[in-house]
Protein backbone atom coordinates (compact mmCIF):
# COMPACT_ATOMS: atom_id res chain seq x y z
CA UNK A 1 0.00 0.00 0.00
CA UNK A 2 1.24 3.31 -0.62
CA UNK A 3 2.73 5.63 2.12
CA UNK A 4 -0.17 8.21 1.89
CA UNK A 5 -2.99 5.87 1.60
CA UNK A 6 -1.29 4.28 4.81
CA UNK A 7 -1.56 7.78 6.36
CA UNK A 8 -5.19 8.24 5.73
CA UNK A 9 -5.80 5.12 6.68
CA UNK A 10 -4.67 5.75 10.09
CA UNK A 11 -5.74 9.06 10.24
CA UNK A 12 -9.80 7.82 9.44
CA UNK A 13 -8.76 4.91 12.09
CA UNK A 14 -8.02 7.74 14.82
CA UNK A 15 -11.08 10.10 14.03
CA UNK A 16 -13.26 6.59 14.46
CA UNK A 17 -11.67 6.36 17.55
CA UNK A 18 -11.90 9.81 18.78
CA UNK A 19 -15.45 9.78 17.96
CA UNK A 20 -16.07 6.22 19.66
CA UNK A 21 -14.32 7.74 22.90
CA UNK A 22 -16.20 11.14 23.09
CA UNK A 23 -19.66 9.36 22.62
CA UNK A 24 -18.90 7.10 25.41
CA UNK A 25 -17.93 10.44 27.66
CA UNK A 26 -20.63 12.05 26.80
CA UNK A 27 -23.37 8.81 27.53
CA UNK A 28 -21.20 7.98 30.68
CA UNK A 29 -23.95 8.70 33.82
CA UNK A 30 -20.06 9.62 35.98
CA UNK A 31 -19.10 11.93 33.41
CA UNK A 32 -19.66 15.47 34.47
CA UNK A 33 -17.85 19.33 33.17
CA UNK A 34 -16.56 21.76 36.01
CA UNK A 35 -16.85 25.20 35.46
CA UNK A 36 -14.20 27.13 37.36
CA UNK A 37 -15.92 30.81 38.49
CA UNK A 38 -14.01 33.68 40.07
CA UNK A 39 -17.20 34.72 41.93
CA UNK A 40 -16.03 37.52 43.93
CA UNK A 41 -14.18 39.02 40.18
CA UNK A 42 -10.80 38.91 42.43
CA UNK A 43 -8.59 37.23 39.84
CA UNK A 44 -8.72 33.89 41.89
CA UNK A 45 -10.90 30.88 40.84
CA UNK A 46 -12.69 30.27 43.77
CA UNK A 47 -15.87 28.08 43.19
CA UNK A 48 -16.18 24.81 41.05
CA UNK A 49 -19.47 23.87 39.74
CA UNK A 50 -19.86 19.98 38.29
CA UNK A 51 -22.83 19.53 35.84
CA UNK A 52 -24.14 16.59 34.55
CA UNK A 53 -24.75 16.02 30.87
CA UNK A 54 -28.43 16.79 31.66
CA UNK A 55 -27.02 20.34 32.38
CA UNK A 56 -28.17 20.00 36.51
CA UNK A 57 -25.28 21.26 38.64
CA UNK A 58 -24.76 18.12 41.04
CA UNK A 59 -22.39 19.55 43.38
CA UNK A 60 -20.30 23.17 44.00
CA UNK A 61 -16.74 23.48 45.70
CA UNK A 62 -16.06 26.36 47.46
CA UNK A 63 -12.66 28.23 48.43
CA UNK A 64 -13.97 30.77 50.76
CA UNK A 65 -10.53 31.96 52.22
CA UNK A 66 -8.52 31.61 48.88
CA UNK A 67 -6.11 29.20 50.02
CA UNK A 68 -6.46 27.22 46.79
CA UNK A 69 -8.39 24.69 49.02
CA UNK A 70 -11.85 23.70 48.83
CA UNK A 71 -13.84 24.16 53.07
CA UNK A 72 -17.06 23.89 51.52
CA UNK A 73 -19.31 21.65 48.92
CA UNK A 74 -22.75 21.99 48.13
CA UNK A 75 -24.09 19.00 47.27
CA UNK A 76 -27.90 18.72 44.91
CA UNK A 77 -30.46 16.30 44.53
CA UNK A 78 -32.82 15.34 41.70
CA UNK A 79 -35.08 18.20 42.85
CA UNK A 80 -32.17 20.20 41.75
CA UNK A 81 -32.19 21.61 45.69
CA UNK A 82 -29.40 21.35 48.01
CA UNK A 83 -29.62 18.49 50.01
CA UNK A 84 -26.21 18.10 51.92
CA UNK A 85 -23.51 20.91 52.77
CA UNK A 86 -20.16 20.30 54.16
CA UNK A 87 -17.67 22.19 55.83
CA UNK A 88 -13.89 22.49 56.35
CA UNK A 89 -14.16 25.10 59.65
CA UNK A 90 -10.87 24.81 60.75
CA UNK A 91 -9.10 24.87 56.93
CA UNK A 92 -7.57 21.20 57.86
CA UNK A 93 -8.64 19.55 55.05
CA UNK A 94 -10.57 17.40 56.35
CA UNK A 95 -14.59 18.04 56.09
CA UNK A 96 -16.18 18.22 60.13
CA UNK A 97 -19.48 19.90 59.72
CA UNK A 98 -22.43 18.35 57.53
CA UNK A 99 -25.80 19.71 56.96
CA UNK A 100 -28.80 17.95 55.92
CA UNK A 101 -31.73 19.03 54.32
CA UNK A 102 -35.22 17.59 53.05
CA UNK A 103 -36.84 18.01 49.61
CA UNK A 104 -38.22 20.89 49.91
CA UNK A 105 -35.12 22.26 50.97
CA UNK A 106 -35.24 22.83 54.66
CA UNK A 107 -32.59 22.45 57.34
CA UNK A 108 -33.25 18.80 59.09
CA UNK A 109 -30.13 17.83 60.58
CA UNK A 110 -26.41 19.33 61.45
CA UNK A 111 -23.42 16.56 62.45
CA UNK A 112 -20.35 17.76 63.05
CA UNK A 113 -16.96 17.29 65.29
CA UNK A 114 -16.79 19.74 67.99
CA UNK A 115 -13.19 18.84 68.56
CA UNK A 116 -11.92 19.01 64.65
CA UNK A 117 -11.02 15.05 65.18
CA UNK A 118 -12.14 12.42 62.84
CA UNK A 119 -15.08 11.65 65.35
CA UNK A 120 -18.62 13.02 64.86
CA UNK A 121 -19.87 13.44 68.16
CA UNK A 122 -22.28 16.75 67.53
CA UNK A 123 -25.59 16.11 65.91
CA UNK A 124 -28.92 18.81 65.76
CA UNK A 125 -31.86 18.14 65.07
CA UNK A 126 -34.12 20.70 63.58
CA UNK A 127 -38.11 20.49 63.65
CA UNK A 128 -40.38 21.43 60.16
CA UNK A 129 -39.99 24.77 61.14
CA UNK A 130 -36.21 24.74 61.23
CA UNK A 131 -35.66 25.41 64.57
CA UNK A 132 -33.84 23.31 66.67
CA UNK A 133 -35.20 20.75 68.85
CA UNK A 134 -32.65 18.50 70.15
CA UNK A 135 -29.06 18.15 70.68
CA UNK A 136 -26.55 14.55 70.84
CA UNK A 137 -23.61 14.87 72.08
CA UNK A 138 -20.69 12.05 72.27
CA UNK A 139 -18.74 13.45 75.33
CA UNK A 140 -16.80 10.35 76.21
CA UNK A 141 -16.26 10.02 72.26
CA UNK A 142 -16.98 5.65 72.10
CA UNK A 143 -19.63 6.74 68.99
CA UNK A 144 -22.55 6.81 71.45
CA UNK A 145 -24.52 9.56 72.70
CA UNK A 146 -24.50 10.29 76.41
CA UNK A 147 -25.43 13.77 76.59
CA UNK A 148 -29.30 14.99 75.03
CA UNK A 149 -30.45 18.49 75.17
CA UNK A 150 -34.07 19.82 74.50
CA UNK A 151 -35.03 23.03 73.20
CA UNK A 152 -38.78 24.71 72.87
CA UNK A 153 -40.35 25.81 69.99
CA UNK A 154 -38.47 29.82 70.78
CA UNK A 155 -34.93 27.46 70.77
CA UNK A 156 -34.65 27.81 74.39
CA UNK A 157 -32.91 25.18 76.33
CA UNK A 158 -35.90 23.40 78.67
CA UNK A 159 -34.20 19.65 80.03
CA UNK A 160 -30.77 18.30 79.63
CA UNK A 161 -30.66 14.24 79.94
CA UNK A 162 -27.42 12.29 80.38
CA UNK A 163 -25.58 9.00 80.66
CA UNK A 164 -22.68 9.37 82.98
CA UNK A 165 -22.02 6.14 83.62
CA UNK A 166 -22.42 4.43 80.08
CA UNK A 167 -24.80 2.19 80.32
CA UNK A 168 -26.85 3.20 77.85
CA UNK A 169 -29.85 4.49 80.69
CA UNK A 170 -29.96 8.06 81.54
CA UNK A 171 -29.25 9.12 85.35
CA UNK A 172 -29.28 12.79 85.14
CA UNK A 173 -32.24 14.98 84.74
CA UNK A 174 -31.56 18.53 84.53
CA UNK A 175 -35.04 20.85 83.96
CA UNK A 176 -34.10 24.77 82.75
CA UNK A 177 -36.44 27.61 83.09
CA UNK A 178 -36.97 30.48 80.77
CA UNK A 179 -33.13 32.18 79.84
CA UNK A 180 -31.82 29.02 79.97
CA UNK A 181 -31.19 29.12 83.75
CA UNK A 182 -30.72 25.83 85.54
CA UNK A 183 -33.91 25.33 88.11
CA UNK A 184 -33.01 21.61 89.38
CA UNK A 185 -31.63 18.41 88.40
CA UNK A 186 -32.23 15.00 89.49
CA UNK A 187 -30.15 12.09 89.99
CA UNK A 188 -30.30 7.96 89.52
CA UNK A 189 -27.91 6.88 92.23
CA UNK A 190 -28.69 3.50 92.61
CA UNK A 191 -28.96 2.72 88.60
CA UNK A 192 -32.68 1.93 88.13
CA UNK A 193 -33.23 3.88 86.26
CA UNK A 194 -35.67 6.51 88.11
CA UNK A 195 -34.46 9.40 89.95
CA UNK A 196 -34.17 8.93 93.88
CA UNK A 197 -31.94 12.54 94.24
CA UNK A 198 -33.48 16.20 93.60
CA UNK A 199 -30.84 19.43 93.71
CA UNK A 200 -32.43 22.73 93.39
CA UNK A 201 -30.52 25.96 92.87
CA UNK A 202 -31.73 30.07 92.38
CA UNK A 203 -30.55 32.00 89.41
CA UNK A 204 -27.40 32.43 90.77
CA UNK A 205 -26.76 28.77 90.71
CA UNK A 206 -26.84 28.23 94.64
CA UNK A 207 -27.99 25.10 96.19
CA UNK A 208 -31.22 25.95 97.93
CA UNK A 209 -32.76 22.39 98.84
CA UNK A 210 -31.87 18.71 98.05
CA UNK A 211 -34.60 16.15 97.93
CA UNK A 212 -34.02 12.46 98.73
CA UNK A 213 -36.09 9.32 97.83
CA UNK A 214 -34.43 6.96 100.40
CA UNK A 215 -37.16 3.81 100.29
CA UNK A 216 -37.51 4.37 96.68
CA UNK A 217 -41.28 4.64 96.09
CA UNK A 218 -41.00 7.56 93.83
CA UNK A 219 -41.63 10.31 96.48
CA UNK A 220 -39.07 12.35 98.40
CA UNK A 221 -38.99 11.82 102.42
CA UNK A 222 -35.96 13.68 103.33
CA UNK A 223 -35.05 17.49 102.35
CA UNK A 224 -32.03 19.42 102.69
CA UNK A 225 -32.39 23.53 102.85
CA UNK A 226 -29.26 25.38 102.72
CA UNK A 227 -29.14 29.04 103.80
CA UNK A 228 -27.73 31.85 100.92
CA UNK A 229 -24.00 31.04 102.42
CA UNK A 230 -24.89 27.36 100.99
CA UNK A 231 -24.39 25.99 104.46
CA UNK A 232 -27.37 23.52 105.54
CA UNK A 233 -29.98 25.11 107.45
CA UNK A 234 -32.61 22.68 108.22
CA UNK A 235 -33.70 19.04 107.20
CA UNK A 236 -37.17 17.67 107.41
CA UNK A 237 -38.00 13.48 107.53
CA UNK A 238 -41.01 12.18 106.53
CA UNK A 239 -40.00 8.71 108.72
CA UNK A 240 -42.74 7.18 107.91
CA UNK A 241 -43.19 7.56 104.10
CA UNK A 242 -46.50 8.87 104.18
CA UNK A 243 -45.43 12.48 102.59
CA UNK A 244 -45.78 14.79 105.33
CA UNK A 245 -42.58 16.24 107.66
CA UNK A 246 -42.88 13.92 110.82
CA UNK A 247 -39.36 15.79 112.00
CA UNK A 248 -37.20 19.07 111.61
CA UNK A 249 -33.79 19.33 112.65
CA UNK A 250 -32.83 22.63 113.03
CA UNK A 251 -28.63 23.33 112.24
Amino acid sequence: MPKSKRVNSKIKQLISSLIVFHFLVVVSPGWTEVNEVDSNFDGIIDQWQHVATNGDVEKIEHDSNADGKVDQVDFYGKNKKVNRVEFDRNNDGKMDHHQIYSEAGKLIRVEKSSKFTDLFDWKEIYDPNEKLSKVEIDQDHNKKPDTWQFYNEEENLIRVERDTTDNGKVDQWSKFSSGDILDHSAFDTTGDGKPDQWQYLDPSKNLTKVEYDTNKDGKADRWEHFNASGKLAKVELDRNFDGKVDMTQKK
